[in-house]
C-alpha cells in the first residue's frame, strides 16, 4: 500500500478520534468539522478494507482490526509530532492534553495535592487524571501514561519504577485505648480490621507481613468491608479499627501521631509504584514533565522515612 500524504493525514484524524472519543471532540482539536471527520475515517476504512469504528448515536469504540491498527500506528503519530517539536527547536515544550491512567490512591493522596503547582508550570497543558481499579488498554483506550502500584504486567509497555514504599499497619491513639495495642500481627485476630476489597476477586485482601524473608498471612475480621481509599482512610482516622494503608499516603498522620505504626518491626512488605507509557523512542515532552513532576511531588526527602 502506497504511502501518501492524505493516508498520513486519515491515520492522523483516526488517533484524534480515539484520544477524543468523539467525532465533535476531535473535530474540534483539529479544527474540522464533524463531517470532514467523519469523511476522514470513512476514506481510511475504504483504503484498507475493513471497519474501524463501531459507531452508535450513544457511543464510539474500536473494532478489533481497529484496535491493532491504532495500538500500531499510534506512537508513530506520536513520534511525528515530537520530531516535528524538535525540528521546530521547541522539544522542551509542554502543551496539548495529557490523559493519566492510575488509581484512587495515587489519584487521591499523592498528586491532587500537588496538582495545581504542575498546571501552574505548564499553561499550555491540560490535564486528564482518571482513577479507576484496572489498567486497562491503555494505548487502545487513548492514555498517554499509567500511574499505578504493583509489578507491571508483561506487555510492549515501557515500565520505569519509581519508588516504592511500606504498607503500614496502623490505628488511632484512641482506638488503641479503648482495645489494646497488639504486639504483634497474630494478635489482629482480636481486634477489627478494616477490610478492603479486592475488585478482581470480590473478596477482601489478604493481610500479610513481611520480615526479611519471613511472610507470616494473618487473618482478621470486620463486619466493614471498603473500597475507596478517602473512605478507608477516614474511618481508620475515626477510631473505627485498624487498617493497613501505603505509608506514602499517610505519613504526614504518622509523623503528626493521629495514627500509629503497629508493627514497624515488620518493615519489609513493601509496594513498586511504575510509570508505564507506550514503547518510543522518544517519549513526548509532557510525559516526561509529568514524571518529573511525580518524582518531585511524591520521591523520598532527607530525613522522611517512608
Amino acid at each position: 500500500m502506497a504511502l501518501n500524504g492524505r493516508l498520513l493525514s486519515n491515520v492522523g484524524v483516526l488517533a484524534a478520534v480515539v484520544e477524543a472519543g468523539s467525532f465533535a471532540r476531535a473535530a474540534e482539536a483539529l479544527g474540522l468539522t464533524p463531517s470532514g471527520v467523519s469523511r476522514a475515517v470513512a476514506r481510511l476504512e475504504g483504503r484498507i478494507g475493513v471497519r474501524l469504528l463501531d459507531r452508535t448515536t450513544r457511543s464510539l469504540n474500536l473494532t478489533d482490526e481497529g484496535r491493532l491498527l491504532y495500538t500500531n500506528i499510534n506512537p508513530l503519530v506520536l513520534g511525528i509530532e515530537d520530531a516535528v517539536t524538535v525540528a521546530a527547536g521547541s522539544s522542551g515544550s509542554v502543551r496539548g492534553r495529557l490523559r493519566v491512567n492510575t488509581d484512587a490512591f495515587t489519584s487521591r493522596l499523592l498528586l491532587s495535592p500537588h496538582i495545581r503547582r504542575f498546571l501552574d508550570l505548564y499553561p499550555e497543558l491540560s490535564l486528564e487524571l482518571i482513577a479507576r481499579d484496572q489498567l486497562g488498554d491503555l494505548v487502545a483506550e487513548g492514555f498517554d501514561i499509567a500511574v499505578r502500584f504493583g509489578e507491571p504486567p508483561s506487555s510492549s509497555l515501557v515500565a520505569r519504577k519509581l519508588i516504592d514504599t511500606r504498607m503500614v499497619t496502623v490505628a488511632t491513639p484512641d482506638y488503641l485505648k479503648r482495645h489494646g495495642r497488639p504486639a504483634r500481627p497474630a494478635e489482629l485476630v482480636n481486634h477489627v480490621c478494616i477490610q478492603v476489597r479486592n475488585p478482581v476477586t470480590g473478596q477482601p485482601y489478604a493481610w500479610e507481613f513481611q520480615r526479611g524473608r519471613k511472610l507470616l498471612k494473618v487473618p482478621t475480621s470486620g463486619r466493614l468491608m471498603l473500597t475507596e481509599v478517602g473512605t478507608i482512610l477516614g474511618t481508620c482516622l475515626a477510631g473505627v479499627g485498624v487498617a493497613q494503608i501505603k505509608a506514602l499516603g499517610i505519613q504526614e498522620q504518622l509523623d503528626r501521631g493521629q495514627l500509629v505504626d503497629l508493627f514497624p518491626d515488620w518493615p519489609d512488605e513493601r509496594l513498586p509504584l511504575y510509570a508505564l507509557y507506550p514503547s518510543r523512542h522518544l517519549p513526548a515532552a509532557k510525559v516526561r514533565a509529568f514524571i518529573d513532576f511525580v518524582m518531585a511531588a511524591i520521591g523520598p526527602k532527607p530525613q522522611r522515612p517512608l
